[in-house]
């Protein structure tokens, strides 16, 4: 070992002198130079990394301690940064070669423009044209969008290397981001068709650089499906569509629109291609003040043939579903990425500033709410990439995922709100000025909670699965790891949009149960106990069960304990060459679940304060409060990680 630390030292000063860091080292500094040169000097061998922090931690006269957990019984720690995304040191080598050049070209695309292009940009509402322009030269989304079965050599739906695009896309910018989500959820209808020569023509589109939108929503009904106010007329050669759609992303330009209409004659629902370029397609306005182009239009008269036919009666209505089912998990990614950005700005920004003559990354307040950020974000990145592990292992016989999905979605986004908010405690006015990525970031980010159905409506999804959830009954083998490079064809032949009552879960509290040796876990347990206790002893009455304002609150609690699950099963797992590579200490998932517990005490005050909850229901409420154990060096240790993220990533100018 005195071997390997000498030879290892010495190839890593090499590095530092050669890439002009200044010494004698500092922590930052060190950081710094390790966040770029870990991969080359340490190989991403796990005990090397750990010779390489032993090593810094001699220079600086620090002590590691690297803790155990049952995933990782030796124990270990990484660089600093490793956790998020950071586009200087990104390595997508789980991927395909030209997945890991697409990836990289795509990181390069943005840091070539720079912030200061993007920002003009951004406040101008310049459509982004370049951006098509390049993803039509590099075959990005056509690669990333096109099911095996018809695209080209190396088209492929897997999931795993979408989670890395969403994140980068929603790392530079959600408006960016959005062109390729309402994308996906336009190509969802056709990928599920039977219609093969639309498959086809679709597919031939994406090659060539194109873009396409889903025609679900209207002003009048939102996304109330049930109502629609599109209508097909029969006619000799088919049917005439009229009608208006409303919040219709890329209605602007799409090569094809999946639109959701009925049938004049029958009444049965129909999803149908549309030709944003034909005459009879009239674009009225941007309903946004953004880049992104959410369009509102109308079809006057417009012709429809039998090969513009995707989708008639049930199957139009579960091709609906099943979309959003699909692209609602992206939203979670994005929201990740938003936070990460914001959060090297706001830690870089905070971490130089002195107020009063005290650096303000001393204020106790500041401590905590980074923490409190960073615990929140850490969170987001776990749970998403192991509720991916579910999706894409789906099938016939294993649904969870329609559980785990709309908790990405609702959940994920939702913490990504309370990341940003923390920040901008701590940065305040900063967060305004217009030269900055996080005065777009707290704007963009509010919306991915209120999008493919509100936190409410994916709330009331959730509760359908309680009952079953609880009892535990579901045997299932254990879902993998899934980093291979399979195409997820099972996502677009989901089937009929029924039974979510009746889909079973395996027991899951082993998952909490294996880090109940750290204080804020075993809390979260005795939470869990008496929650459920709660559920089965003080259920909702018949008229608690319509009254979804009581229910949401419900709802949280319930959606706390499927998120913990998660994170926790996560926690053991590496998944080295993407964004969601992390390596977690005993003392990362106790500071997460810190914040688990408060949160969880926090509902269950809510729910205590509901007007139609009884008696009982409020003394079962009050059972869950709980208070978070923090202690303070271990704290102190969580906060030096957050700080050495500061000048770790600044966007290039």
């Amino acid at each position: 070992m005195a071997a390997a630390t000498a030879s290892i030292a010495a190839a890593y000063e090499a590095w530092v002198a050669a890439l002009g860091f200044p010494t004698p080292l500092t922590f930052r500094t060190y950081c710094s130079a390790a966040a770029r040169i870990s991969v080359s000097v340490a190989g991403g061998s796990r005990p090397r990394r750990i010779v390489m922090l032993r090593h810094m931690c001699s220079i600086l006269s620090l002590e590691a301690s690297p803790a155990k957990s049952p995933a990782d019984p030796a124990g270990g720690t990484r660089y600093v940064g490793a956790m998020i995304f950071n586009p200087h040191t990104y390595d997508p080598s789980a991927y395909d070669p030209e997945t890991q050049r697409q990836l990289k070209a795509l990181i390069q695309f943005f840091e070539d423009k720079g912030l200061a292009q993007m920002k003009q940009e951004f406040h101008d509402r310049s459509w982004y044209q370049d951006f098509l322009d390049f993803n039509a030269k590099e075959g990005i989304l056509a690669a990333f969008g096109t099911p095996a079965s018809v695209g080209g050599e190396g088209a492929r739906w897997d999931t795993a290397r979408i989670n890395d695009l969403n994140e980068i896309l929603g790392f530079y910018s959600l408006s960016y981001w959005y062109a390729w989500q309402v994308t996906v959820l336009g190509l969802g209808p056709v990928w599920m068709s039977e219609n093969e020569e639309a498959k086809q023509l679709v597919g031939k589109l994406l090659e060539s650089g194109a873009i396409f939108g889903f025609g679900l929503s209207e002003q009048t009904h939102g996304a109330d499906i049930y109502s629609t106010d599109m209508i097909l007329t029969p006619t000799a050669n088919g049917w005439v569509a009229n009608g208006p759609k409303y919040y219709i992303g890329n209605g602007n330009v799409a090569g094809r629109l999946s639109v959701f209409g009925k049938f004049a004659d029958t009444g049965e629902y129909v999803f149908f291609l549309v030709d944003t370029q034909a005459p009879e397609y009239e674009l009225q306005k941007n309903v946004v003040a953004d880049q992104m182009y959410v369009s509102a239009f109308a079809l006057h008269d417009y012709p429809v043939t039998q090969a513009d036919i995707l989708h008639t009666g049930k199957a139009a209505w579960d091709a609906a579903l099943a979309t959003v089912n699909v692209g609602k998990v992206n939203l979670g990614w994005a929201s990740i990425g938003i936070c990460e950005h914001a959060f090297y700005e706001a830690v870089t920004h905070a971490d130089h500033r002195v107020l009063y003559g005290t650096k303000v990354t001393t204020f106790p307040h500041v401590r905590r709410m980074f923490a409190d950020a960073y615990a929140r974000l850490l969170a987001m990145k776990l749970y998403s990439a192991r509720s991916a592990d579910y999706f894409r292992s789906a099938s016939e016989d294993d649904r969870r995922f329609l559980l785990f999905n709309p908790i990405t979605k609702m959940k994920v986004t939702s913490e990504g709100e309370r990341v940003i908010d923390l920040l901008w405690e701590i940065i305040a006015a900063r967060g305004f000025e217009k030269d900055t990525y996080f005065e777009q970031a707290a704007g963009h980010i509010r919306a991915l909670p209120k999008l493919e159905g509100t936190v409410h409506v994916n709330l009331a999804l959730v509760l359908k699965f309680l009952p079953q959830y609880l009892m535990a009954t579901g045997d299932y083998p254990e879902v993998p790891v899934r980093q291979d490079a399979a195409d997820d064809d099972y996502l677009f032949r989901q089937g009929p949009a029924k039974g979510l009552g009746k889909i079973t879960f395996a027991p899951w509290r082993p998952a909490l149960e294996q880090y109940q040796h750290l204080p804020n876990v075993a809390l979260f347990l005795e939470q869990v106990d008496a929650f459920t206790a709660l559920v089965m002893s003080a259920p909702p009455s018949e008229a608690q069960q319509k009254d979804l304002d009581f229910l949401l609150n419900l709802g949280q609690l319930f959606t706390q304990v499927v998120y913990a699950q998660l994170v926790c099963e996560s926690a053991g797992i590496e998944r080295p060459g993407t964004v969601s590579d992390m390596s977690l200490s005993d003392a990362h998932i106790d500071r997460i679940f810190a914040v688990f517990v408060q949160d969880m005490s926090e509902m269950a005050l809510a729910l205590h304060g509901q007007a139609s909850a009884t008696d009982a229901q409020r003394s079962g409420a009050l059972g869950l409060i709980r208070a978070p154990k923090i202690d303070a060096a271990a704290e102190d240790a969580f906060v030096s990680e957050v700080l050495a993220l500061s000048d770790s990533y600044v966007m290039p100018e």
